[in-house]
């Protein structure tokens, strides 16, 4: 017998199980117990996974249930979310606010233990998890977190920020290739504070990873920095002995691959498939039950189980009152740093302070927004940036700010190398440690590559920041394969994510504005890379008309037509307002640099800018569905519905009609 199975039949055939074992299959069995009260969900994972939580939140995880939002607890991130019924049958032992109810709730409308772990919804969840891949490129970015504040704000002996990042994942986690841009990039810098816990079980939904998966990921993670180990996943002592020395590596992330028992101990199902998505179902719940001593009972937990985690906890309060000491003792600009940190600090008055610095003139609006960045990092600390290599391209670096390196965290200028899937993720990572609002840059094409975790941070409602340059055709000579057509309008489809495309410097300012104060949800910046025109505005025009998402730019009286236009195309619309006029138009022109927050506007504001019963026509240079549903059927829309082709700007204007007088024989064609 090998000293898996040993170990794994010592714990079936335990006749006086010691309150460690007790609490392991109270785990097991609440998680088992959800699911098949749901008949729905991941009994199988939890079912070999138990063990190893429970040594987390009984003997190693920093935290404290009363304070879960305490700045340094340690993280706990379930990257198989899909095991969601662990998480939530442990976060309710260790005392979280989180009851048998809840548990009974599991996956049922308005609960709050969805099928997989939503942040924001249930106490003690540190981020939303699901698709694969994505909480372990996440957990770097808390790690990088832990990193950038302790630069800033701890001394010799009183650290302010410390803490650890734990991970379980999946081989389907390591599988998708993020998880590989994300632990290259974590071994890199040496993240000593991050360690993921492989769940090495050989399933996954098709049945045996022998299937598509049979790399060496121990010699994987070896060759991309990190300290690995190798242990029985159902050895209590094995796995405490590798976390123990995981958390004393002084200078790499580490791995712990455990090797495991999918639904471990039911008499029919473990080790395959059956139990990865899937209910036991009754006769086998019963079985499993029975092979492991455990009442026929549903949701039983014994005397004693929730003593032994209330223990830990008392032990970690005791942490957080001394942290809380330490925290009121700090002086000077230790504590003036930590205080704009723990508060994200922005000033109120940003968008004056913005127009002050404003050098007025015509230019890409990459290089404008990359003027005003440095006004932005200037006031506001919380503020670090990173380019998918591309920050000489998309103006990004805070001038004077170090970069970030191995073992360098004080800096301001990230390096995420080309690795935009990672990047967004560890951005979205930043943004969860609530001490940092992150800023990623790259070229809108590659927004494709980001837009799993884009959508995530949607979801959680993170303040992240975007900066998508080279934005339409007019990247020119690069041609189609770097010339975004849909992305505008499949980016302006997720969810509480606002797409900011603004036309001049005016509005560059307002749209770095518009993003440091949107606290609850993500924000991208669509910038050009060719230069455009200064706008001239209505006398007495305010700058926060622009804040509003659209605003009249040039009206006429009584106007026939308004034509709309986002960014790069709003000086042609200008330029077909003089040509429509001479035909006998009266034209308003609107720019819309964030047409999500002016839908968002009164009714009666927007009929103000759009009026009531006026023709509209929108411009943009992508694809046109979006704006369909904006100018109704009686609307025009001029845009570009293919895809581009390699030649100078200008030629591609002509071409594809997006001069101003091309625009105005458009529109004059289908009025």
């Amino acid at each position: 017998m090998s000293r898996l199975e040993q170990g794994s039949a010592d714990e079936r055939n335990s006749d006086s199980p010691t309150s460690f074992e007790q609490a392991v299959r109270t785990v097991r069995f609440l998680a088992v117990d959800a699911v098949e009260k749901a008949n729905s969900g991941h009994p199988g994972a939890p079912m070999g996974l138990a063990g190893i939580a429970v040594e987390l939140f009984s003997r190693t995880l920093r935290y404290d249930p009363e304070a879960p939002d305490w700045p340094n607890r340690d993280r706990f991130v379930l990257s198989c979310g899909h095991a969601s019924a662990l998480l939530y049958s442990v976060l309710h032992l260790a005392g979280y606010d989180l009851g048998l109810d809840d548990l009974k709730q599991f996956r049922q409308w308005g609960s709050r233990t969805p099928g997989h772990p939503e942040f924001g919804d249930t106490p003690g969840v540190e981020t939303t998890t699901g698709p694969l891949g994505q909480g372990i490129a996440t957990a770097v970015g808390m790690a990088l977190a832990a990193k950038l504040a302790g630069a800033r704000v701890n001394a010799p002996g009183a650290p302010v920020i410390d803490y650890r990042v734990f991970v379980l994942a999946s081989d389907g986690d390591l599988m998708e290739g993020i998880s590989s841009e994300a632990a290259s990039m974590a071994g890199h810098l040496g993240l000593d504070n991050l360690v993921v816990v492989y769940d090495d079980n050989h399933i996954t939904i098709d049945g045996t990873t022998e299937l598509s998966f049979s790399e060496d990921v121990v010699k994987r993670h070896e060759a991309l920095g990190w300290f690995v180990q190798s242990v029985d996943g159902h050895d209590a002592g094995q796995v405490r002995a590798a976390l123990d020395r995981a958390t004393a590596e002084p200078k790499r992330p580490s791995m712990i691959a455990a090797r495991t028992h999918i639904g471990f101990g039911a008499p029919n199902k473990q080790d395959t498939s059956k139990c990865h998505g899937s209910p036991l179902g009754p006769d086998e719940t019963r079985a499993a039950k029975a092979a492991a001593g455990w009442p026929d009972q549903e949701f039983h937990v014994p005397e004693g189980v929730r003593e032994m985690f209330a223990a830990h906890v008392q032990r970690n309060r005791q942490l957080r009152v001394a942290w809380e000491q330490l925290e009121q003792s700090l002086q000077g600009d230790r504590k003036q740093t930590w205080q704009a940190l723990r508060q994200r600090a922005v000033p109120e008055d940003l968008l004056p302070r913005l127009l002050a610095d404003l050098e007025p003139k015509a230019d890409a609006t990459r290089n404008l927004g990359g003027k005003v960045l440095q006004a932005v990092a200037a006031r506001t600390p919380s503020v670090v940036q990173g380019a998918a290599d591309l920050a000489g391209s998309t103006k990004t670096t805070i001038v004077g700010a170090p970069d970030v390196g191995p073992g360098e965290f004080s800096g301001r200028n990230l390096h995420y190398g080309v690795r935009e899937h990672a990047m967004a993720a560890v951005m979205n990572g930043l943004s969860l440690s609530g001490l940092f609002i992150p800023v990623g840059s790259t070229f809108l094409i590659f927004s494709d590559y980001m837009r799993p975790a884009i959508r995530l941070a949607a979801l959680m409602k993170r303040q992240v920041v975007y900066v998508f340059t080279h934005d339409s055709v007019f990247v020119g000579e690069d041609g189609p394969t770097h010339q975004p057509i849909e992305q505008l309008c499949s980016l302006r489809l997720i969810p509480n994510l606002d797409v900011v495309r603004p036309a001049d410097a005016l509005e560059c300012s307002a749209a770095w504005a518009y993003a440091l104060s949107r606290r609850d949800g993500p924000t991208a910046l669509s910038l050009t890379r060719q230069k455009l025109p200064l706008l001239e505005r209505p006398q007495g025009f305010e700058t926060e008309e622009i804040l509003r998402g659209a605003y009249i730019l040039a009206d006429a009286q009584d106007p026939t037509l308004v034509i709309i236009a986002t960014g790069s195309e709003v000086g042609p619309a200008l330029e077909a307002k003089q040509i429509l006029e001479t035909r006998g138009q009266r034209v308003r022109v609107v720019s819309a640099p964030c047409w999500q927050a002016f839908e968002r506007r009164p009714k009666e504001e927007q009929q103000a800018v759009l009026g009531e019963g006026i023709r509209l026509a929108a411009v943009e240079a992508g694809v046109t569905l979006g704006w369909r549903g904006v100018v109704g059927h009686t609307g025009i829309t001029v845009g570009i519905d293919h895809f581009g082709a390699s030649a100078p700007a200008s030629r591609l204007a002509e071409e594809f009609g997006l001069t101003g007088q091309r625009v105005a024989e458009q529109i004059l064609a289908q009025l």
